[in-house]
C-alpha cells in the first residue's frame, strides 16, 4: 500500500500511535504535516504546534497548513486522568474545530481518520448527550455543558470517545461536495505514554462491567494501530465511509462473547 505523493496532516506525532503513524507513513512515501503540543522534527516533513484546547491556536495552526491535503489523521488526545473540561475539548470539541478548518485545505476525494477507542463503545447509550455536544462551538461552553450533562471524571474520557464515534457516523456524506469520507479506529489498551492512566480508570471500570470475564487480550503497541490507521488515509480504503473499526485484538468479541454466553 503506497501513499506516494500524498500530504497527510497528522496530529499526536509527538509520542505513541501518532509518532509510529507518522514513521510508517514517510515509509510508504507520504508528504507529513505533524501537529502537537509538544514539538518533535521526527518523521515529519514540517511541524505546527497545536494546542487543541485554545481556539486562537487552532485558526493559527490551520493558517500553516497548505492546500492540497489529501488525509486528516486525528490522533491527539489527552489520557482519562485530566479533568472533564480539558478531556472534551481536545478529544471531541478541538479536534472537531481543526478537522473543520483542514477541511478548507483538503483534495477532492480525501480521507479523514479519527482516533477514537474502545472506551467509547457504549456510544448508544449517550446518544442525547453526544447531539447536545454537537450543539457546542465554543470552547468557553464546555464546563456549563459538564455541569448540565453529569460529565465528571469518572465518564468524561469514554463519553468523549462515544461523541467521537457518532461524529464520525454522522458525518459520512458531510463533505460530500469534496468527497471527503471520515472514519475511526478504535484502539484497545495499548503501549504509549497514557497507558498507565488507561489501565488506572477506563481499564478497572471495565473489569467491574466485565466481573467474571477471564479471557482478555493484552495491550497492543502503537505499530499494531499505525497500520490500520493508513490504511484508512489510502486510497484502498476508498469504500469505506463511517465506520468505526475496532483495533483491540480480539478484546470487542471476547466481551460480547462473554455476556451473550457464546
Amino acid at each position: 500500500m503506497s501513499l506516494e505523493n500524498k500530504i497527510i496532516v497528522a496530529t499526536g506525532v509527538s509520542s505513541g500511535i501518532g509518532a509510529e503513524t507518522a514513521k510508517l507513513l514517510k515509509e510508504r512515501g507520504a508528504t507529513v504535516i505533524g501537529l502537537d503540543l509538544n514539538e518533535t522534527a521526527e518523521n515529519v516533513n514540517q511541524f505546527i504546534q497545536i494546542d487543541l484546547s485554545n481556539e486562537d491556536s487552532i485558526q493559527k495552526a490551520c493558517e500553516q497548513i497548505p492546500d492540497g491535503v489529501d488525509a486528516l489523521l486525528n490522533i491527539a488526545g489527552v489520557p482519562p486522568t485530566v479533568p472533564p473540561i480539558p478531556v472534551l475539548q481536545v478529544n471531541f470539541t478541538g479536534l472537531r474545530m481543526f478537522t473543520d478548518g483542514v477541511v478548507l485545505k483538503m483534495n477532492q476525494g480525501g480521507s479523514i481518520v479519527n482516533v477514537a477507542s474502545v472506551a467509547g463503545m457504549g456510544w448508544a447509550q449517550t446518544i442525547e448527550k453526544s447531539k447536545a455536544l454537537f450543539e457546542i462551538h465554543s470552547m468557553d461552553q464546555i464546563g456549563q455543558f459538564c455541569e448540565d450533562h453529569d460529565i465528571d471524571e469518572e465518564n468524561c474520557y469514554e463519553f468523549s470517545k462515544e461523541a467521537l464515534i457518532v461524529w464520525t457516523m454522522q458525518s459520512w456524506n458531510r463533505w460530500k461536495d469534496k468527497g471527503i469520507r471520515v472514519n475511526a479506529v478504535s484502539p484497545s489498551a495499548t503501549h504509549t505514554p497514557i497507558l498507565g492512566d488507561f489501565m488506572e480508570t477506563v481499564a478497572v471500570r471495565a473489569k467491574k462491567r466485565d466481573e467474571g470475564m477471564v479471557d482478555r487480550p493484552a495491550p497492543g503497541v502503537p505499530e499494531d494501530i499505525a497500520p490500520v490507521i493508513a490504511f484508512l488515509a489510502s486510497d484502498d480504503s476508498r469504500w469505506l465511509n463511517g465506520m468505526n473499526i475496532m483495533a483491540d485484538g480480539g478484546l470487542f468479541a471476547a466481551s460480547v462473547g462473554f455476556k451473550m454466553g457464546f
